[in-house]
């Protein structure tokens, strides 16, 4: 386990590899799983701000849904999500002609129309966050999807890309630039240790 700031991060996050695999996943993370992407309080002003510039782009049932049911929603289980279609699908997924699905607020990024890139929720994963019960403490933990994530894991380790590198953009838009320099900092004792062990 490493602490920072008070923060649990899983030993996995630094020893395991990933590397999305989107040619063999085909972006199925944005259509399986237990609701739509969760959403921080802070994100919700955000994706209000950036709908407009996507709602011509996503497909007619999606701007339907979202007419009819919101912008999100308030899950039960894990409080405010995007919501999905019938089939699981992210109201906010753009599948083309050959069944990849990518992130309409992602490709509106790219193209520098907006300043939001997705869901934070999205954009760590395979890394999930989680709060103590006083929300004093927060527990990172990898968790990919068995056996969607397969690829990622085969592709990661043949580049030997750690999960904390793969999402060092998510890691530092969450905790800012010192937080991850000093996991960077963690990670290389850790990776020096266990080789310098298997070497005995």
């Amino acid at each position: 386990m490493i602490i920072i700031d008070q923060v649990y991060i899983s030993d996995e996050v630094v020893e395991e590899q990933f590397v999305c695999d989107l040619n063999r996943c085909m972006g199925r993370c944005c259509i399986e799983g237990d609701a739509g992407a969760s959403l921080a309080d802070d994100e919700l002003e955000e994706l209000q701000k950036a709908y407009p510039v996507v709602e011509g782009s996503i497909p007619e049932q999606s701007r339907q849904l979202v007419a009819s049911r919101g912008l999100y929603w308030q899950h039960p289980e894990f409080g405010n999500v995007t919501p999905t279609l019938d089939d699981g699908l992210c109201a906010y997924a753009l599948t083309n002609e050959k069944g990849l699905i990518t992130c309409s607020f992602e490709k509106a990024y790219n193209e520098k129309k907006i300043s939001w890139k997705k869901p934070l929720s999205c954009h760590l994963f395979p890394l999930k966050i989680s709060e103590s019960e006083n929300a004093d403490q927060e527990y990172v933990n990898y968790e990919p999807r068995d056996p969607l994530c397969s690829p990622a894991c085969s592709l990661g380790a043949q580049m030997k890309v750690p999960v904390f590198r793969f999402v060092e953009e998510a890691l530092i838009r969450k905790y800012g630039e010192d937080f991850y320099e000093v996991l960077c900092q963690i990670a290389d004792r850790h990776y020096s240790s266990t080789d310098n062990n298997q070497a005995s």
